[in-house]
């Protein structure tokens, strides 16, 4: 009998061959795909709607402050918003990748290479938000007692970057969550999981990363680019 291929035989005494990932209440492998795709979208529309309670509340604030807005934006760095914007692209097409050598049944060692360049890209990602983060703290503009901004739209810009923390920095644990997802992942590509037939794991976790990258695409020009173009207008 091929390897990851299972049988039992029924109270009848006829044999069944089935994959070992089909779990017994779904009828086929295609059902049961089908359900765990629906229910990542599900999953990812609680999501959208949790950040897009934090966007509605930076679009509102931006309108009541737009010059403060303006300002924030012109002390965001766009060389390491950029980077990490392309960082993030990258990660998205080697995620897309390690998706389809796991639905083309290719080797162990080809998923779980796509995947580590995955992994490495949200680490590059991760470090580079580190480092910004690290800027910000330097200036004294992380909100609370010791914010520190100068002029007349001091008190406006805490808010502005209680929300620049607040949004990137929960975009900044979802790649972290990501990364373990990721490393689980690659393990199990590695012990040979994955293969034409089932493939469910990775492509989901491809799912959820596409989403934390897009999230970012969001992000990028909200907070780097409009209300500095506004500026410049």
């Amino acid at each position: 009998m091929p390897n990851g291929v299972a049988a039992h035989a029924d109270e009848h005494g006829h044999v069944h061959v089935h994959h070992p990932a089909h779990q017994h209440h779904f009828q086929t492998m295609q059902q049961q795909q089908e359900a765990s795709a629906l229910g990542m979208w599900l999953f990812l529309v609680t999501e959208i709607m949790f950040f897009g309670g934090l966007l509605v509340a930076y679009m509102l604030y931006r309108v009541w402050y737009p010059e403060a807005w303006s300002e924030g934006s012109e002390e965001l760095s766009i060389v390491l918003g950029g980077t990490n914007t392309l960082v993030l692209i990258g990660s998205s097409l080697t995620m897309a990748f390690a998706v389809r050598a796991g639905q083309t049944g290719r080797a162990p060692k080809v998923i779980v290479g796509w995947l580590g360049i995955t992994m490495a890209l949200g680490l590059t990602f991760l470090v580079i938000k580190f480092f910004e983060y690290k800027e910000k703290f330097a200036l004294g503009h992380v909100p609370g007692r010791n914010f520190h901004a100068e002029g007349p739209h001091a008190a406006q810009l805490q808010i502005f970057y209680s929300l620049y923390f607040a949004l990137t920095g929960l975009h900044a644990l979802h790649m972290i969550i990501g990364f373990g997802l990721l490393s689980v992942i690659a393990w199990m590509a590695w012990k040979g999981r994955f293969s034409e037939e089932w493939y469910t794991p990775l492509e989901m976790s491809g799912l959820y990363w596409h989403f934390v990258d897009i999230v970012w695409i969001f992000l990028f020009p909200l907070l780097y680019l409009v209300d500095r173009a506004h500026q410049l207008s």
